[in-house]
C-alpha cells in the first residue's frame, strides 16, 4: 500500500522530471539527462551501490546508455552478452523483477555466479514503458543480501514511470528533428533541381518541361541522381560565369 511518504516522493520525483524535460528535447545533451536519471535512481533507492538505464542502440542492440558505477556497467553487459538475467527479463516482459540474493538465486544461474564475484548482492529491475513497445528498463544493485523490499519496488516504478514518458519525448523530439530535417533536404533538391531548370531553358531556349526531361536524361547518361545532375550543372554554370 501506497504511504503518504510515497506519495510526496512521488510528487516530487514528478517535479524533479519536468525541471529537466526540456533537456531531453536536445539530443546534444541526452547523455547528460540520462546520468541524471541513474543519479536520481540510485538515491531514491537507499542503499544502492549503482543505478543505470539499459535502452536499445542505433543499430539495435541492447546497451547500458548511462550508469553511475562500472560495477553496474560490468553486471549489465554481462548480462548481454549471455542474453539473460533480471534486467533483461523486466525489460521483455514488462515486470518489475527484485533478487533478494543473487548467491541463492537460481533464475540465472550463470549471471548470478559471476556477479557475486564482483561484490554485488541484490538487485531490483523496473521497465521502461511508453505505450506499446518496452524502451528499455531501469536498474540498481546493492552489495547487501535482502536490501530490497515492496516499497522500494513501488519507488523504482514511479521513478521508471516518469523516467520512460521522458525518453518517449525525447525520442519523439529526434523524430521529428529527423522528419524537419528531410523536408529540409527535399526542399533545397527541389530549389536545386528548378535553378537547373532555369539554366537549361535559357541555355538551350526550351521550355520547363524538356529543360526537365533533358536534365533527367542527362542523369541517367551518367549514372547518378536527378539531385547531382541539377548540382553539377548548376556548379559548371557558376565556374564558367567567374
Amino acid at each position: 500500500m501506497a504511504t503518504s511518504s510515497d506519495a510526496s516522493m512521488a510528487d516530487e520525483l514528478a517535479r524533479v522530471f519536468t525541471r529537466v524535460s526540456g533537456l531531453l528535447l536536445s539530443e546534444d545533451i541526452v547523455a547528460t539527462a540520462l546520468k541524471l536519471i541513474t543519479s536520481l535512481a540510485a538515491q531514491t533507492v537507499a542503499g544502492s551501490a549503482g543505478a543505470g538505464v539499459s535502452l536499445w542502440d542505433k543499430q539495435g542492440g541492447r546497451v547500458t546508455a548511462a550508469a553511475t558505477d562500472s560495477v553496474v556497467q560490468r553486471a549489465d553487459s554481462l548480462q548481454y552478452q549471455l542474453g539473460i538475467g533480471p534486467c533483461l527479463t523486466a525489460w521483455e516482459d514488462r515486470v518489475v523483477v527484485r533478487v533478494d540474493d543473487l548467491a541463492r538465486d537460481e533464475r540465472w544461474p550463470e549471471w548470478s555466479r559471476r556477479v557475486v564475484v564482483s561484490g554485488l548482492r541484490s538487485s531490483l529491475s523496473a521497465p521502461l514503458v511508453a505505450g506499446a513497445r518496452p524502451l528499455g528498463a531501469l536498474k540498481v544493485y546493492a552489495r547487501e543480501p535482502g536490501l530490497y523490499g515492496a516499497r522500494d519496488e513501488h519507488l523504482l516504478v514511479l521513478f521508471a514511470t516518469q523516467a520512460a514518458m521522458l525518453l518517449s519525448h525525447m525520442k519523439t523530439a529526434r523524430d521529428a528533428e529527423r522528419v524537419t530535417e528531410r523536408l529540409k533536404n527535399g526542399l533545397r533538391d527541389r530549389e536545386l533541381v528548378a535553378l537547373a531548370k532555369g539554366v537549361v531553358m535559357a541555355r538551350d531556349g526550351v521550355d520547363e518541361r524538356r529543360a526537365f526531361l533533358a536534365l533527367a536524361e542527362a542523369a541517367r547518361r551518367q549514372g547518378i541522381t536527378l539531385r547531382q545532375a541539377a548540382e553539377r550543372l548548376t556548379q559548371s554554370t557558376s565556374r564558367r560565369r567567374r
